[in-house]
C-alpha cells in the first residue's frame, strides 16, 4: 500500500460476567436441652400415736358423774356401769 509497514495494536477485552448459582450446604446445629429443676416441697406426714394414762381420781363417785375411778379402756375393762356410789365392789 503506501509503503508501510501496518502497526499492530494488542487487543482490548471486553468481558461480561455471568454468575450461576452453586448450593453450598451451611449447617447450623441446634441443641434442645431440657432441663429439669429440683425444688425442695415440704410434704407433711402425721404420725399418730394412742397413749394409755391411768388417772387415779381418789375416792369413786367424787368429781367425775357416771363414770367410776378405772375408766374407759384400762387394763381391758370398759368401765361399770352404776358403780360410782360403792367403795369396793
Amino acid at each position: 500500500m503506501y509503503g508501510c509497514k501496518p502497526i499492530c495494536c494488542p487487543p482490548q477485552y471486553c468481558v461480561r460476567d455471568f454468575y450461576t448459582q452453586r448450593m453450598v450446604p451451611v449447617i447450623h446445629p441446634i441443641v434442645n436441652i431440657n432441663r429439669q429443676n429440683i425444688i425442695d416441697v415440704p410434704q407433711h406426714i402425721y404420725q399418730q400415736t394412742t397413749r394409755t394414762v391411768v388417772v387415779d381420781q381418789g375416792f369413786a363417785g367424787q368429781g367425775v358423774q357416771g363414770q367410776g375411778f378405772l375408766g374407759q379402756g384400762v387394763q381391758g375393762y370398759q368401765g361399770y356401769q352404776g358403780y360410782t356410789n360403792r367403795l369396793f365392789y
